[in-house]
């Protein structure tokens, strides 16, 4: 008998069951297909439960990662003492069914089906893009079907134009079955609900939106349509004009946090399309329209692919060998130091590049440049998540699974727009709304994640930028005074003298939403819902973005969330937690390994002498116990002249760093800056040394998403350069030298899992072997940790810390009356070095300055218009959007494009603990201008002059040109 219950006969399952009409239980039940006697869970379909027997029933709308639909027919069988032909996919098992596939009788009707299908189908099989790729052409070969007796006069929209608006994907109705897989994909999958079946019978359609093309519809391009589609209706325009792959590679996307796994297709050494791979423990078999087409930039025309050296910025490049530029860079930054100290130079890590990468950087810094001077670009947006989950929790990450969202009961999103910046999560959290979920978003404005899902119940706190902490501080003081804490968990799993002075401080009436209204601008009605509907609602999940942690009071917010959490008992089980999501694709991991200036891997400090010994036993060198200087350090250094040596890898601080004159005018005072990156961007205009970068379809790896899941990165194709990033930092280190003698990424896992106790079991063979892994993972934890906290946390015992607000200062009055807020799309990622490089510019063309109606009246000011935007810092010039997305006296921009001079604008101010800066909140004054800004021209001359030196043509956006 097969048992699905024996997992060595399980395999891996897919998250959804074929054509399951509801949640399968664990209940057992015995059933026979095709003379195979197999137990199954119940509510498992009869199509599933043969698929576990290795019998294939042919079906056509049917998918295993939608529900069941029963619309084709093709997959009906019969079952003893039953009438008629059940579909497969809609039926349930039941004890003791005995069930036929294949015989005479449904051998005819399959093929009557598929000769109706066949019918209205076009008469180009040979011809068609999909040929050897199309489940129709598959399933007609499988039920036998050689001829078509009805003719061909009912073929489908013949008249219907073929629709090609969308960049990535073509929509041909002559070849559509409306077997409606793309309907149900862009609603279940997706959450979008763009498209509908149009018109009844013969004349029914798929049609997106009110009937218009692709590109002008709700449609957000995330390719689950395309995925989903049996024939050639939507095809990838990359197989139209290449053919379909021969072979594949399942590697790690490299952009958002959410770590999703895909499938590289390709012909030859050439990627033809990435799939979304269903065995990804992140994605399950989705994507969203970066990851899943966004991947032209890695054999874009502006690749760096040689390296190259210049004495001055302001001379032209020299193209040079790989040994001469490291040569260059390793005898310029020996110099420097022999004439200022060995506190002289430093390095910057990449939350773009893969963990191996990333830890040899931060080695590099310790024992080749003799100093703790390592910083990375998590400085910039999750710092203050590490400080405050680590004084609270004892843990410097989050706490669940994506998966767990799936049994929350009410979702408090908080500074976060899952949608736009984590879009794979985000239709996960969509599916759960949809099942009844409540949702609170406490945003100063309404994301997408707001339009309200069939059945739930959905709450908007629209507070004002900066004043987070007083409000999570008003939502604890209704669990606590109304007496919605959990006293068990309290009591069992916190500190108790701790928990009591936080509960006296949180108690006081100052801490009122009452008291705090006027502050947050939220309705102390509202607050006290939200509070009540968190503490009360079955599990409740905290998921958080940059609008907590890139703030004044970053850590103090972090420290407050994990407070809410504790007093509802709200941790170490699924469906509930601290959920931090993670902008770039490596954010966690860049953390994990050791890229502050305090904290070697694993985030154990530097000061600690017994960390320190075991270090330097296995990197043989004698490692500094003082902390280095934190990027803010280095630009205020390099400015006074103390600090002259600076190594980025991937990162590029000048275009996302806040107070952007100040970071030019560092970088400019800088003897030698070395630049890895596969773009000339805008730091590496700066530089003297430019080293090719490796893109993710380039190397091997591991990337660990914001679930703390580690994934392998495995390279596609050669790099263009002929270095992965990791090979070129250890040849420098080589050439400074410091020997290191690795010859496989995996060497260097190796040994960051006998240095770092949450990595000691994780091993390239180990992920092979799992798929993926989340840490910790050791001998306590031999296959990683889904769920942390379940039973005790990392300190012993939860420490609930005061929160005291502390009001911004950086705050609006008359000069600068608007508060300017900042945030991502959908279509683009960070600073747009890769998709700016792509076709998703369609989209976003340019940064634009959303301002609310009434601000813009009173102004004067009209959709489209250039505004001035100036701050105490700077001014830049944007193109207005006029949006009721935002509240009054509050402005927002994306910082996609360099041009747009976004970060010209923010401020210095930053978080007391971490320095993380608060680009969430710059006060602003708006008017109408007519030519760009000082500091816009000077980029447009600068970016013209760099170009030139590089002998390519200006790349400017649409601000500064015009």
């Amino acid at each position: 008998m097969i048992n699905y219950f024996d997992p060595r006969q399980n395999g891996i399952a897919p998250k959804r069951d074929l054509g399951t009409p509801a949640r399968r239980s664990e209940t057992p039940v015995a059933l026979t297909i095709d003379g195979t006697d197999i137990r199954v869970p119940e509510g498992t379909s009869v199509m599933r439960a043969a698929a576990l027997a290795g019998i294939t029933i042919p079906r056509l709308c049917a998918s295993d990662n939608l529900e069941a639909f029963g619309s084709c027919r093709l997959c009906a069988v019969e079952i003893e003492g039953r009438r008629g032909y059940p579909a497969s996919c809609t039926t349930p098992v039941s004890e003791g069914m005995a069930v036929t596939t294949q015989n005479g009788k449904l051998a005819r009707l399959r093929r009557n089906v598929m000769e109706l299908y066949i019918s209205d189908h076009p008469l180009d099989c040979l011809t068609c893009s999909a040929n050897g790729d199309c489940e129709l052409q598959d399933m007609a070969g499988a039920v036998g079907l050689r001829e078509v007796r009805y003719g061909f006069e009912g073929r489908n929209h013949l008249d219907a134009e073929t629709d090609t608006s969308n960049p990535y994907f073509s929509f041909d109705p002559s070849k559509c079955i409306v077997c409606s897989r793309c309907v149900r994909a862009c609603e279940e999958v997706q959450g979008t609900f763009a498209l509908t079946i149009d018109g009844r019978g013969f004349d029914s359609r798929v049609a997106a939106g009110q009937d218009e093309p692709f590109m002008d519809s709700e449609c957000v391009s995330c390719g689950a349509c395309v995925q989903a589609c049996p024939t050639a209706t939507l095809m990838e325009k990359s197989v139209i004009d290449q053919g379909v792959p021969e072979h594949s590679v399942v590697t790690t996307c490299a952009y958002c946090g959410v770590g999703c796994s895909f499938k590289a297709e390709m012909k030859g050494d050439k990627v033809v399309r990435m799939v979304p791979y269903k065995g990804g423990d992140a994605n399950h078999g989705h994507s969203c329209v970066k990851g899943r087409f966004a991947f032209g930039y890695a054999t874009h025309k502006d690749r760096i692919t040689e390296p190259m050296i210049r004495d001055s910025i302001d001379q032209p490049w020299r193209t040079v060998s790989w040994d001469e530029a490291i040569g260059f860079a390793a005898r310029r930054l020996k110099e420097i130091q022999a004439r200022h100290g060995r506190e002289s130079i430093g390095g910057i890590t990449s939350s773009r590049c893969t963990n191996e990468e990333t830890y040899l950087v931060q080695k590099l810094v310790r024992a080749g440049f003799g100093n703790n001077n390592t910083d990375t670009c998590a400085r910039v947006c999750h710092s203050p998540t590490g400080y405050g989950l680590k004084t609270t929790l004892g843990e410097s990450a989050g706490t669940q699974t994506f998966d767990s969202v799936m049994k929350a009961d009410t979702l408090l999103v908080i500074g976060a727009n899952p949608t736009d910046a984590h879009p794979v999560f985000g239709s996960q959290m969509r599916r759960r709304l949809r099942e009844g979920a409540t949702l609170i978003v406490a945003d100063p404005r309404r994301i997408d994640l707001l339009k309200t899902p069939h059945g739930s119940r959905t709450l908007h706190l629209p507070l004002k930028p900066g004043t987070n902490v007083a409000l999570i501080n008003s939502l604890a003081h209704v669990v606590i005074t109304e007496g919605l804490e959990d006293t068990d968990f309290i009591e069992t799993r916190c500190e108790t003298e701790a928990y009591r002075a936080w509960r006296d401080f949180i108690s006081e009436p100052r801490n009122s939403p009452e008291a705090l209204e006027a502050e947050t601008g939220v309705p102390a009605a509202q607050v006290r819902e939200a509070a009540r509907a968190y503490a009360t609602v079955g599990n409740g999940a905290i998921y958080y973005g940059l609008g907590v942690t890139e703030h004044s009071q970053g850590s103090t917010m972090v420290m407050g969330i994990a407070n809410l959490a504790m007093a509802t008992g709200n941790l170490g089980r699924e469906g509930v937690g601290v959920n931090p999501l993670r902008g770039q694709n490596n954010v966690q991991g860049s953390c994990d390994m050791g890229s502050f200036p305090h904290e070697l891997p694993g985030y154990q400090h530097v000061a600690d002498i017994d960390v320190r010994e075991r270090f330097e036993s296995v990197w043989k060198a004698t490692l500094d116990d003082e902390p280095g200087l934190r990027i803010p350090n280095m630009f205020d250094a390099a400015i006074a002249g103390t600090f002259r040596g600076l190594y980025v890898q991937g990162e590029d601080i000048a275009q996302s760093d806040p107070n952007t004159r100040h970071v030019e005018d560092a970088l400019t005072s800088l003897d030698c800056l070395i630049v890895q990156d596969i773009f000339l961007n805008e730091t590496a205009k700066y530089a003297h040394v430019l080293l090719p970068g490796s893109t993710f379809l380039e190397k091997n790896g591991t990337f660990t998403n914001a679930e703390r899941r580690i994934n392998r990165v495995r390279k596609v194709m050669a790099p263009v350069a002929g270095k992965e990033d990791w090979e070129v930092t250890q040849d420098l280190a080589n050439a400074l030298g410091y020997p290191m003698h690795y010859r496989h990424p995996s060497e260097i896992m190796d040994e960051i899992a006998r240095l770092t106790p949450t990595f000691t079991g994780v091993s390239y063979d180990r992920l092979e072997e799992l798929g993926s892994i989340q840490w910790p993972c050791n001998a306590e934890h031999p296959d990683g940790t889904p769920t942390m906290h379940e039973e005790a946390f990392p300190i012993g015992k939860g420490h609930f810390a005061i929160t005291e607000y502390v009001a911004t200062e950086e705050r609006s009055n008359r000069r600068y009356p608007l508060l300017l807020t900042t945030g991502r799309i959908l279509s683009q990622y960070n600073v747009g070095a890769q998709t700016r490089r792509t076709d998703n510019s369609r989209w976003h063309e340019e940064d634009v300055l959303e301002i609310h109606p009434s601000d813009a009246e009173v102004r004067g000011i009209r959709d489209g218009d250039w505004l001035g935007v100036s701050s105490r810092v700077g001014q830049t010039v944007l193109r207005c959007r006029i949006s009721d997305r935002m509240q009054p006296g509050v402005v927002y921009t994306t910082f996609h494009h360099p041009g747009s001079g976004a970060n010209v604008i923010t401020t210095d101010s930053s978080d007391w603990a971490t320095n993380c800066p608060e680009y969430k909140v710059t006060a602003v004054q708006v008017e109408k201008v007519t030519q760009p800004s000082e500091w816009q021209r000077h980029f447009r001359q600068f970016d013209a002059r760099q170009r030139s030196y590089l002998g390519r043509s200006a790349e400017v956006s649409d601000v500064v040109a015009k």
